[in-house]
């Protein structure tokens, strides 16, 4: 009997940024307006989870094992957040149908992207370098289990540091939650396997 190996903390963010580019393009190609609300409802719970759990999980352990050098390195991944957080909060509830809409979702992913280089060029190999194969497996459990609880909406003027982001987290968390159920998504075949049992 063969067993899955766990992710690497690498894996599990590399894994994230592949579903939100799918996300994107499924809104690009939705023929209707109906599917490009569902997906950007989608993108808007997928990425506004993923930036406040890296923050919350990836980041400290940055800035525990890397010391000056993952100091500098999360500066700059919070300030490229906060224009994808200001983005995504724009977008989340612009009506695809405006013209405004797809320019931003393009201005969207361009900082995502620019951030994704980053990680995978700057962050993710000196993070790895310094933890073992298990302390990187236990990180990327961290930070999935971190998604479940934190805000399913984008908050840029939340706080972006520990503590105070864990209080703002759990007051936002609960009320996103609420208001997802108002909202539509698309169904759960239509995703990668591993946000089906997210929802």
């Amino acid at each position: 009997m063969s067993s899955i190996e766990p992710q690497t903390i690498s894996e599990a963010i590399s894994a994230d940024h592949k579903s939100l580019d799918l996300y994107a393009d499924k809104i690009r190609s939705s023929t209707t307006l109906e599917d490009k609300i569902k997906w950007r409802n989608q993108l808007t719970w997928a990425l506004a989870r993923h930036a406040i759990s890296e923050e919350l999980t990836m980041y400290p352990a940055m800035e525990k094992h890397l010391g000056d050098e993952g100091l500098r390195l999360t500066n700059t991944d919070r300030e490229q957040h906060q224009a994808v957080k200001e983005d995504l909060y724009k977008l989340q509830s612009l009506a695809p149908s405006s013209s405004s809409f797809t320019p931003l979702l393009d201005r969207l992913m361009t900082d995502l992207h620019e951030h994704i280089e980053h990680e995978s060029q700057e962050d993710m190999p000196r993070l790895e370098e310094k933890l073992s194969r298990e302390e990187s497996q236990a990180l990327a459990k961290s930070f999935e289990r971190t998604k479940m609880i934190t805000p399913t909406r984008s908050h840029p003027s939340a706080p972006n540091r520990p503590y105070a982001e864990n209080f703002a987290a759990m007051l936002a968390a609960p009320i996103d939650r609420f208001r997802d159920l108002l909202r539509s998504f698309p169904d759960t075949e239509e995703l990668p396997e591993k946000h089906r049992s997210m929802l």
